[in-house]
């Protein structure tokens, strides 16, 4: 007689459609959470969960026997078909329309965690173009003239039409999630999705940068930006507030640490800004290679112009004892709270005087900084959100 469910491992199915070694909040969050899954076991040394990761993503130089769970990468239609069919729960990491149709028509749980808002606005951002302001939910109003207005100011016509056509399966799919998983409280109330619940993002502990540390490895002040080159990020705002202490005469440095495609944009604004000398690009980094360059770091500035649905970036200097100055918007300064610095979105100014009053009053680093990593501890440990998903999988697994 085949065991019962319970009494065997509970084969997870995740499908996350970017993954490593490509660089990003989503991909990292699934791997710690992938990683830390395969690694539990029960009572009697079983293992709780048989993890499988499905992709788009290819491996690149990137080697998944490194792992503890297989990686399939851009499997055929029939091979993700029978994935789909042998799994108990299916997992995606953000809408993707195809796996989940067919997890529906499986009649399989189905759990979505939503790390942007792909099921609710077309540009999955919640930010309306051309001018860049917070868009009011368009398409969940009934509006969805507005949305093709702003998909055409980046997008063709015809490629405009067709985003909007599938919005339509993929808000009506996540609607009839199992479960509908929101990365904070702030994403779960924009989304209104049925059976939501939020689980924050978890990562592994960091050593304490304590403010000692951080003075005898730095010696004029610096501040960073980590992460994407990308509109809704807000770099010309933090780039903007660069330049306004530069002319008020403050002595310190900048580390935008990332790419993409703003790129371009914001090497023309050091030059028209006059402020190359104070700003280095260093690339996107990660591991030692980031914590190297983050050494003499001591405040990260996070300058969103959208609302973030979490803000990984953000977390993980937390856990690092390092303070933050951010956008107060979204899952962002829900993240940060009252461990650091939130000033208005796109107020350059208020920015500007946010990094004068750390500048001006340096011990506001280790003040900050102590109650950043306590709240890191506190709500964004890895095994926290391990095991948070894993009590959803069971619950799911056992109806």
């Amino acid at each position: 007689m085949e065991p019962k469910i319970a009494e065997r491992p509970i084969k997870l199915l995740i499908y996350a459609h970017f993954f490593a070694p490509s660089v990003g909040g989503v991909e990292t969050s699934v791997l710690s959470l992938a990683k830390g899954l395969a690694g539990l076991s029960g009572p009697t040394k079983v293992a709780s969960f048989e993890v499988t990761v499905v992709t788009q993503t290819p491996a690149g130089l990137f080697d998944d026997r490194d792992l503890n769970f297989p990686v399939i990468r851009q499997p055929n239609s029939l091979s993700l078909i029978r994935l789909v069919l042998a799994c108990d729960v299916m997992h995606l990491a953000g809408p993707s329309l195809l796996p989940h149709f067919l997890g529906f028509l499986a009649h399989k749980p189905i759990v979505l965690e939503h790390h942007g808002y792909q099921a609710t606005c077309p540009n999955g951002h919640l930010l309306h173009e051309p001018e860049r302001s917070i868009c009011p939910g368009h398409f969940l109003e009934g509006r969805p003239l507005e949305c093709l207005k702003c998909q055409m100011a980046e997008l063709a016509l015809s490629k405009s039409l067709v985003n909007m056509f599938l919005m339509i399966p993929r808000y009506l799919l996540a609607r009839a999630s199992t479960t509908n998983i929101a990365i904070s409280n702030h994403v779960l109330r924009r989304q209104n999705l049925p059976n939501s619940k939020t689980i924050y993002y978890g990562i592994e502990d960091r050593p304490f940068l304590t403010g000692r540390e951080q003075k005898e490895n730095s010696g004029t002040m610096c501040f960073a930006y980590v992460g994407r080159f990308s509109p809704e990020k807000g770099i010309p705002v933090f780039l903007k507030a660069i330049s306004l202490l530069k002319n008020e005469g403050f002595d310190f440095k900048v580390k935008l640490v990332g790419d993409g495609t703003q790129r371009a944009e914001i090497e023309k604004i050091l030059h028209s800004e006059a402020i190359a000398d104070r700003v280095a690009m260093t690339g996107f980094q990660r591991g030692d290679a980031l914590s190297q360059v983050m050494e003499d770091v001591s405040a990260v500035v996070m300058p969103s112009v959208c609302e973030e649905t979490a803000g990984l970036a953000a977390i993980e200097q937390m856990m690092r004892g390092r303070l933050v100055i951010a956008s107060d918007i979204g899952g962002l300064a829900e993240v940060v709270g009252n461990a650091g610095f939130l000033s208005p979105a796109g107020d350059a100014e208020a920015l500007a005087e946010c990094m004068k009053q750390v500048i001006q009053e340096p011990g506001l680093i280790e003040t900050l900084g102590k109650i950043a990593r306590a709240r890191a501890l506190d709500l964004f440990q890895s095994s926290r959100m391990v095991d948070e998903h894993a009590t959803v999988y069971r619950r799911l697994a056992q109806q």
